[in-house]
């Protein structure tokens, strides 16, 4: 059997795409919509803006994360991989595409640890579920619909 390594969840949230990559996009505002209950804080003024861009959250244990974000458009896509500080980065990759739909948009939430090389982190990524991400959306679906 061969094990996924790639997690998805997807649903229509009824905001404008502008809205929802707003609050992705801003790190002080991930611990808000964090399913993982993972992110404690981010420091503000650290909004993503291009590809190479770092920005660090720190984590409910009081570890700082940096996070060097790897792909990005404007509203649509972002994606990033962590890293402990001043170590390389393991190979895993949180994604959010976000594509406007009639009544909202497709929020598309992402895991992905295909490329993950530290097999210590390996229990950590098979537990993560599309569940976990569900519950990321969910909140962002909130924050996002009640115009946060």
């Amino acid at each position: 059997m061969t094990e996924t390594t790639v997690v998805t969840s997807e649903r229509v949230v009824h905001a404008p795409a502008e809205v929802i990559f707003e609050l992705i996009a801003d790190p002080a505002r991930q611990p808000e919509w964090d399913g993982n209950d993972n992110l404690a804080v981010a420091e503000q003024g650290q909004r993503v803006r291009a590809v190479g861009d770092v920005f660090t959250v720190t984590l409910t244990k009081g570890t700082p994360r940096p996070n060097r974000v790897v792909a990005f458009e404007e509203g649509r896509v972002i994606a990033w991989r962590p890293a402990p500080t001043g170590e390389p980065e393991p190979g895993h990759e949180w994604r959010w595409e976000l594509e406007p739909v009639e009544g909202g948009t497709l929020v598309r939430h992402v895991y992905d640890w295909t490329n993950l090389t530290d097999a210590k982190r390996f229990d950590k990524a098979r537990s993560t579920t599309s569940e976990h991400l569900a519950a990321s959306i969910t909140r962002l679906a909130a924050l996002a619909e009640a115009g946060a």
